[in-house]
């Protein structure tokens, strides 16, 4: 025969369980002594329970579910991140207001951070085509974010689970294809020249951010704040045919340059024979000026010359033109007699017949004078 007897004290609150098993009479009598002793200790059976300590402690233990519960349904934003809260794995909202919101506990809401701060990644090296055939190689870089709004927020981690890296990995792909297309729509030179006013690397860049930020956005919900070359560089073939172009470009720019200034050193001859012939004539006239204002003022003393001493006044003037075409290297072959070679046998009129005489008379004799 078996038996259990079970004690329970509600006043210490804890539970005490005795299984004792009688075979035959003599076990269970001392089963039930047992339990008779073990009654007297731990409280009679049917005896009155402490109701007021087993309410209070009812109470706390509801109160800390209570407030368990209430911290798990706490959510904290933080600032630069946004909150997606689902309900049973559903997105039913987007808090973005850092601060504590309010959510149903867990299992039936659960909140989802989501990093709205600037992520970059980079396109690594790129082998593409420009305009003109040549070929580059080019690394862009990509700063995109998530944007402080719901609609996109939600697409976002619909579209690639609330994984950043995934997401990057996404626009790494869509950046190295739109490179292609980009860099077919510009020249080398527009990329590569020794003149900064030729050079679009701005254009490139912005044409690549629009590319790269329309599909990201369709597909991913992100936008593409700012795109970038890291890097670019030229393939041996395409190094050879930039240096090429080079030296033509410069070889043009030195040939016009050299035209500039021979037009530039011919317009200054030319102004500067304009400038001496203009010179000249203005001297030639004021020569002019100045000979027909020497011979009116010699004129003017000759006539005096002449009204005062008539003989000479013709004395003066002979030696004058004597002067004038009678030169070093002049042979002439003249009479004595006549003028104006007259004056060098006579002498200056009035001197005495006793000087001129024998001066004459030698003069006469020989004749002719060299």
């Amino acid at each position: 025969m078996r038996a259990a007897i079970i004690g329970i004290n509600l006043e210490q609150g804890d539970l005490n369980v005795s299984l004792l098993h009688a075979h035959g009479d003599a076990h269970h009598h001392h089963g039930h002594s047992h339990g008779h002793a073990h009654g007297h200790v731990h409280g009679q059976p049917g005896a009155p329970v402490n109701r007021p300590r087993f309410a209070l402690r009812v109470a706390l233990a509801a109160l800390c579910v209570i407030v368990a519960l209430v911290v798990a349904s706490f959510v904290q934003v933080r600032e630069g991140e946004a909150a997606v809260v689902t309900r049973f794995g559903d997105p039913v909202r987007v808090l973005l207001q850092p601060g504590l919101a309010w959510r149903l506990p867990a299992p039936i809401e659960a909140a989802v951070p989501v990093d709205l701060r600037l992520h970059t990644t980079s396109s690594g090296l790129q082998d593409v085509g420009t305009r003109d055939g040549l070929r580059i190689i080019v690394q862009a870089y990509v700063a995109w974010r998530v944007p402080a709004n719901a609609n996109d927020i939600g697409h976002f981690v619909r579209a690639v689970r609330n994984e950043p890296d995934e997401a990057a990995r996404q626009i790494r792909s869509l950046v190295g294809s739109a490179l292609q297309t980009t860099s077919a729509g510009f020249d080398l030179a527009s990329l590569v020249n020794t003149d900064p006013s030729q050079v679009r690397i701005g254009a490139f860049e912005e044409a690549l951010r629009r590319q790269v930020d329309a599909q990201v956005y369709a597909a991913y919900g992100v936008h593409v704040v700012q795109v970038g070359l890291e890097r670019l560089t030229l393939p041996a073939v395409t190094l050879a045919a930039t240096v090429e172009r080079m030296r033509a470009e410069r070889e043009t720019v030195a040939a016009q340059r050299t035209a500039e200034g021979n037009r530039q050193a011919a317009q200054i001859r030319s102004d500067a024979d304009r400038d001496a012939r203009v010179l000249i004539a203005d001297a030639n006239v004021k020569a002019a000026d100045i000979e027909a204002q020497s011979r009116k003022d010699a004129a003017a003393i000759y006539g005096k010359s002449y009204a005062a001493d008539p003989q000479l006044y013709t004395m003066l003037r002979s030696l004058d033109t004597l002067g004038s075409v009678v030169n070093t290297n002049t042979n002439l072959i003249l009479r004595t007699d006549a003028a104006p070679f007259r004056a060098l046998v006579q002498g200056p009129p009035g001197m005495g017949a006793a000087v001129n005489g024998p001066v004459a008379a030698s003069t006469r004799s020989s004749g002719k004078s060299r």
